[in-house]
């Protein structure tokens, strides 16, 4: 499991002074590009096939109130990935200085290619990065069809 920390900045706090929704959402990403970069996924290979990460949702889960203070943690696993390596899950724990879980991210996306804008498998090279990550005892291989499971589709208005 890869673990980053934080300071909670003033920024990070909102009206109710406790930690934000939109710092849950910014400190698991910077915990997944961290990751990623560390591994060797990291901004030059993803320039050199012209590839991007595309977040489908991030489900966050809160059990317990944050404030301002001393730095939290942030875990990450890579909880699916397809055979093709288009589509991945990643979760994450949020933890209090104490090492208490606080709060869950479970988040879905896939890879596209920035010239199509299309979603793509990955390319061998980069492939080989996620093949080397540690799996979680429940890691899933994902389908298409695990990325429709909420079932939810557009709306338009009138």
């Amino acid at each position: 499991m890869y673990i980053k920390d934080f300071e909670i900045r003033w920024n990070d706090i909102d009206a109710n002074r406790h930690l934000a929704n939109k710092a849950y959402i910014e400190f698991a990403a910077h915990t997944r590009m961290s990751f990623l970069s560390e591994q060797g996924f990291d901004r030059r290979l993803l320039g050199k096939f012209n590839v991007g990460p595309v977040v489908f949702y991030e489900h966050i889960y809160y059990f317990k109130e944050v404030f301002y203070g001393p730095p939290v943690r942030v875990s990450l696993e890579v909880s699916g990935l397809s055979e093709d390596g288009m589509f991945f899950e990643f979760r994450h724990n949020f933890y209090d200085y104490k090492g208490r879980n606080f709060a869950q991210c479970e988040m879905m996306g896939a890879w596209m290619d920035l010239g199509s804008r299309k979603l793509i498998p990955l390319p061998e090279e980069m492939m080989k990065f996620m093949d080397k990550i540690e799996r979680p005892s429940d890691f899933k291989i994902l389908t298409k069809e695990d990325t429709r499971r909420f079932n939810k589709k557009p709306v338009d208005l009138g």
